[in-house]
């Protein structure tokens, strides 16, 4: 059966999205067979794999009205083993259109439980927010990956998103566990990183992840090319922290 892993964190700009593609474009260069789910409006999980958001027929946002199947809405990538359910600025619509659906926080789940056991990986990007979406991934999920920038205001939000989780867990989905922690943008250079990474050891009853992502231009300029780090720049600093990261996401049997 897959292990699907929904990437959140309600704070933008922390690495999230790129922690999507990047770790579902390493497990698929290690063997696993992935899908990526594509949750957030902007697409940019779409685009940095290589697919046209503006193209595709069917997204997730067809997929959660009903308008297509789950097989439909599926597109290749431009990595092997990788397939991604793409999204677009339609679904930021999705949020009202839902509001009349019973069980609308199953939408997902529904649809994805027919096709779990075909894939090794699922990984969902969520947006950047804590709406019907998240809630979606997160009953649809098994754990949660949390990104977290080595910045001051790092712990800022992360009580909110926790939280949630917690809600999700008591009310929705009783399996649902935090993954645990990884950290990007760090900055070996800085007494911050360092200090970032202490006080959310200390102040968080989760695992942290090993790997730390590294403050990387290449790793910031791969999107625009519509590829991951690994095909980018495939010995970059980046690429060897996501596959790093996605060795011990492999390895990670205690969830």
């Amino acid at each position: 059966m897959g292990r699907i892993i929904a990437i959140a964190n309600q704070k933008g700009g922390v690495g999230k999205t790129t922690t999507s593609i990047n770790l579902a474009a390493c497990l698929a260069e290690k063997g696993k067979k992935v899908l990526a789910i594509d949750l957030d409006p902007q697409g940019n999980m779409t685009s940095g794999l290589g697919v046209d958001k503006n193209d595709v027929e069917n997204t997730v946002y067809e997929l959660m009205l009903d308008e297509c199947s789950i097989r439909e809405s599926m597109q290749n990538t431009v990595v092997e083993n990788l397939q991604i359910i793409a999204s677009n600025v339609n679904l930021a619509g999705a949020e009202i259109e839902l509001l009349g659906i019973n069980d609308k926080e199953y939408i997902l789940k529904t649809a994805v439980d027919y096709i779990r056991d075909d894939y090794d990986f699922i990984i969902i990007d969520c947006p950047p927010s804590l709406n019907m979406l998240t809630v979606n991934a997160m009953t649809t999920a098994d754990t949660v990956l949390v990104p977290i920038q080595c910045e001051y205001y790092a712990l800022e939000g992360l009580s909110q998103l926790i939280h949630t989780i917690d809600l999700v867990q008591q009310r929705l989905n009783p399996n649902l566990t935090i993954e645990g922690v990884v950290f990007t943008m760090y900055d070996v250079r800085t007494n911050l990183s360092n200090q970032v990474v202490d006080s959310v050891k200390s102040s968080l009853d989760t695992k942290i992840y090993e790997t730390m992502i590294p403050r990387n231009i290449r790793l910031a300029e791969a999107p625009s090319h519509g590829i991951p780090i690994s095909m980018y720049d495939s010995k970059s600093a980046g690429a060897e922290s996501y596959r790093h990261l996605a060795q011990e996401i492999i390895d990670r049997k205690d969830i």
